[in-house]
Protein backbone atom coordinates (compact mmCIF):
# COMPACT_ATOMS: atom_id res chain seq x y z
CA UNK A 1 0.00 0.00 0.00
CA UNK A 2 1.21 3.28 -0.89
CA UNK A 3 1.34 5.84 2.41
CA UNK A 4 -0.65 9.18 2.05
CA UNK A 5 1.15 12.51 1.34
CA UNK A 6 1.16 14.50 4.09
CA UNK A 7 1.49 18.10 5.04
CA UNK A 8 4.14 19.69 7.61
CA UNK A 9 3.66 23.69 7.70
CA UNK A 10 2.68 26.33 6.49
CA UNK A 11 5.29 28.05 4.56
CA UNK A 12 3.78 31.64 3.93
CA UNK A 13 0.22 32.90 3.28
CA UNK A 14 -1.17 36.12 1.04
CA UNK A 15 -3.16 38.44 1.77
CA UNK A 16 -5.25 40.88 -0.75
CA UNK A 17 -4.97 44.37 0.68
CA UNK A 18 -6.29 47.87 -0.43
CA UNK A 19 -2.70 49.92 0.41
CA UNK A 20 0.69 48.32 1.28
CA UNK A 21 1.88 51.17 2.29
CA UNK A 22 -0.55 50.96 5.52
CA UNK A 23 -0.51 47.17 5.48
CA UNK A 24 3.19 47.14 5.74
CA UNK A 25 3.49 49.77 8.39
CA UNK A 26 0.43 47.93 10.56
CA UNK A 27 2.47 44.84 10.69
CA UNK A 28 5.53 46.15 11.15
CA UNK A 29 4.01 47.46 14.47
CA UNK A 30 3.24 43.68 15.34
CA UNK A 31 7.10 43.50 14.77
CA UNK A 32 7.11 41.45 11.65
CA UNK A 33 9.90 42.49 9.07
CA UNK A 34 9.45 43.87 5.53
CA UNK A 35 10.90 40.93 3.00
CA UNK A 36 11.18 42.12 -0.78
CA UNK A 37 12.10 39.79 -3.56
CA UNK A 38 11.27 39.13 -7.19
CA UNK A 39 10.38 36.22 -8.81
CA UNK A 40 11.53 35.41 -11.86
CA UNK A 41 9.64 37.76 -14.78
CA UNK A 42 6.71 39.55 -11.49
CA UNK A 43 8.43 42.62 -10.54
CA UNK A 44 9.36 43.09 -7.04
CA UNK A 45 6.93 42.04 -4.27
CA UNK A 46 6.58 42.56 -0.36
CA UNK A 47 6.26 40.06 2.37
CA UNK A 48 5.89 40.29 5.87
CA UNK A 49 8.11 37.81 8.08
CA UNK A 50 7.99 36.39 11.34
CA UNK A 51 9.34 33.60 12.28
CA UNK A 52 10.01 31.10 9.89
CA UNK A 53 6.87 32.30 8.01
CA UNK A 54 5.48 34.97 5.69
CA UNK A 55 2.44 37.39 4.21
CA UNK A 56 2.91 37.79 0.72
CA UNK A 57 0.86 40.85 0.18
CA UNK A 58 -1.10 41.38 -3.09
CA UNK A 59 -2.31 44.85 -3.72
CA UNK A 60 -6.22 44.82 -4.58
CA UNK A 61 -6.79 44.84 -8.52
CA UNK A 62 -3.44 44.06 -9.02
CA UNK A 63 -2.69 40.37 -7.78
CA UNK A 64 0.23 38.31 -8.74
CA UNK A 65 -0.59 34.90 -10.65
CA UNK A 66 -1.96 32.77 -9.75
CA UNK A 67 -4.09 33.95 -7.23
CA UNK A 68 -7.07 32.79 -5.12
CA UNK A 69 -10.08 32.48 -7.12
CA UNK A 70 -12.43 34.99 -5.13
CA UNK A 71 -9.02 36.95 -3.36
CA UNK A 72 -10.63 39.72 -1.31
CA UNK A 73 -9.83 42.30 1.27
CA UNK A 74 -10.67 41.61 4.64
CA UNK A 75 -11.55 38.07 4.68
CA UNK A 76 -8.64 36.64 6.15
CA UNK A 77 -9.01 35.38 10.11
CA UNK A 78 -5.44 35.07 11.83
CA UNK A 79 -3.85 33.78 14.88
CA UNK A 80 -0.61 34.46 16.03
CA UNK A 81 1.59 33.15 19.01
CA UNK A 82 3.33 35.20 21.28
CA UNK A 83 6.20 34.53 23.81
CA UNK A 84 5.50 38.62 24.92
CA UNK A 85 2.37 38.68 27.67
CA UNK A 86 -0.61 39.97 26.42
CA UNK A 87 -0.95 42.18 28.98
CA UNK A 88 2.31 44.25 27.03
CA UNK A 89 0.70 43.69 23.90
CA UNK A 90 -2.33 45.54 24.71
CA UNK A 91 -0.16 48.46 26.29
CA UNK A 92 2.18 48.44 23.11
CA UNK A 93 -1.39 48.24 21.04
CA UNK A 94 -2.78 51.28 22.72
CA UNK A 95 0.05 53.49 22.37
CA UNK A 96 0.08 52.52 18.82
CA UNK A 97 -3.18 54.11 18.56
CA UNK A 98 -4.69 50.30 17.76
CA UNK A 99 -8.06 49.03 19.42
CA UNK A 100 -8.50 46.03 20.84
CA UNK A 101 -11.20 44.63 20.26
CA UNK A 102 -11.48 41.52 22.97
CA UNK A 103 -9.87 39.70 25.63
CA UNK A 104 -7.61 38.68 26.95
CA UNK A 105 -9.90 35.31 26.69
CA UNK A 106 -9.54 31.48 26.72
CA UNK A 107 -9.72 29.73 23.53
CA UNK A 108 -8.18 26.73 21.97
CA UNK A 109 -5.24 26.34 19.58
CA UNK A 110 -3.39 23.91 16.77
CA UNK A 111 -1.31 22.37 20.26
CA UNK A 112 -3.92 23.12 22.84
CA UNK A 113 -5.26 26.34 25.30
CA UNK A 114 -4.43 29.34 24.48
CA UNK A 115 -5.06 32.92 26.15
CA UNK A 116 -6.23 35.54 22.91
CA UNK A 117 -6.70 39.18 22.11
CA UNK A 118 -8.28 40.27 19.13
CA UNK A 119 -7.63 43.39 16.78
CA UNK A 120 -8.14 44.30 12.99
CA UNK A 121 -5.60 45.46 10.84
CA UNK A 122 -6.27 48.17 8.55
CA UNK A 123 -8.51 46.25 5.64
CA UNK A 124 -11.07 44.54 8.67
CA UNK A 125 -8.91 41.43 9.05
CA UNK A 126 -9.23 40.04 12.28
CA UNK A 127 -6.03 39.52 14.10
CA UNK A 128 -5.96 37.02 17.09
CA UNK A 129 -2.77 37.20 19.32
CA UNK A 130 -2.06 34.60 21.85
CA UNK A 131 0.28 33.26 24.41
CA UNK A 132 0.04 29.44 25.38
CA UNK A 133 -1.85 28.63 28.81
Amino acid sequence: MIPSPTISALDHLVLTVNDLAETVSFYQTLGMKVERFSPKGQGERLALRFGDQKINLHQKRAEFFPNAQNAGVGTADMCFLSDTPLVDWVRHLTLENINVNEGPVPRTGATGPIVSIYLRDPDGNLIEISNVA
